[in-house]
């Protein structure tokens, strides 16, 4: 029992509750993923399952792409639509408007690119070996440091054709984005900086996750789903040789498994058949085809396995 499980998850629970219900599910315990969603977002999670959860580390920088919902004149201290209370900050636009369109799309692309971003004081990044929430849930001052960020894709679309929300409420206080960026973008600090910037405040009204790398979420399978299909839900993993279908693959020769399962360095002759060339990562297969072990190549042109899939 060992692969992916693309899950579409709904709002509400926390992404560990997700963990939690596949490991109920499939009754093991090594159950992981490759990216945190907040409970009021929805969307795509890639659960690891079994070895599987070992390839984390070459997964959790994929890129991600969202559809975020910004509702414009209100400011939260997280940033997002978990903290409507009464620390919000509530503006009333002086000419009776909200910005237009083409003023939006005049300030989209000061956020194209790769440039620093300063993460929520209300995030799991860690303050002082502390977790930055737990600092500002007490209103203790959160030191944070921007972190390098790239979006490559940063769309505004129609808000009304609304695909996640079964009654859209349309006014030109909403703003809908399509977002491509790198691992550890918060679309949370995105809608926060689009309202300082349009001098109006603005958060996170809503967020759903549409792609993880080459996953999306059209593949994925709801709670409910899953939950019907039971232990059955196995037959819906995807194999480590799919998770890992960007990096080159090589089969290895008996030796080859010997010396990559003792993590000894490999050499051209305990490869089978496959010359491997300036590439920095790939997999190594066994004699059925499954990936064995990832490997790094080196400037002295052995391959030195990372990890054993075991």
């Amino acid at each position: 029992m060992n692969g992916s499980l693309l899950v579409d998850k709904p709002s509400g629970p926390t992404s560990h509750d997700v963990v939690a219900f596949v490991r109920r599910l499939l009754k093991t315990r090594r159950v992981g993923h490759t990216g945190t969603l907040d409970p009021l977002a929805t969307g795509l999670l890639v659960m690891l399952v079994g070895h599987a959860t070992r390839l984390a580390q070459f997964l959790v920088a994929d890129e991600k792409e969202y559809i975020a919902d910004i509702r414009l004149g209100v400011a939260t201290r997280t940033y997002d639509a978990a903290s409507l209370d009464e620390t919000a900050v509530r503006w009333a636009m002086g000419d009776g408007r909200w910005p237009m369109r083409s003023e939006v799309e005049r300030i989209l692309p000061d956020f194209l690119g790769t440039f620093p971003q300063l993460p929520p004081a209300y995030s799991a990044k860690k303050v002082g070996g502390r977790r930055a929430y737990e600092l500002a849930r007490k209103n203790a001052d959160v030191d944070l440091k921007p972190v390098e960020v790239t979006v490559r894709e940063l769309e505004l679309l129609d808000t009304s054709a609304i695909a996640h929300r079964p009654s859209p409420i349309v006014d030109d206080s909403l703003l809908r984005l399509r977002v491509a960026a790198s691992a550890g973008f918060y679309v949370r600090s995105l809608a926060h900086d689009i309202g300082q910037v349009l001098g109006c405040g603005g958060h996170l009204e809503a967020l759903r996750r549409t792609r993880v790398g080459r996953f999306r979420i059209e593949d994925a399978a709801t709670l409910e789903v899953l939950e019907a299909a039971g232990v059955h839900t196995v037959d819906r993993l995807i194999s480590a040789n799919d998770l890992l279908a960007d990096l080159p693959a090589v089969r290895l020769t008996a030796e080859g498994l010997r010396r990559a399962g003792n993590g000894n360095a490999l050499a051209p002759e305990h490869l089978a058949g496959t010359r491997v060339g300036s590439t920095d990562r790939v997999r190594l297969l066994d004699d059925a085809g499954d990936v064995f072990s990832v490997a790094e190549a080196r400037p002295d042109g052995l391959l030195h396995p990372l990890l054993v899939l075991r």
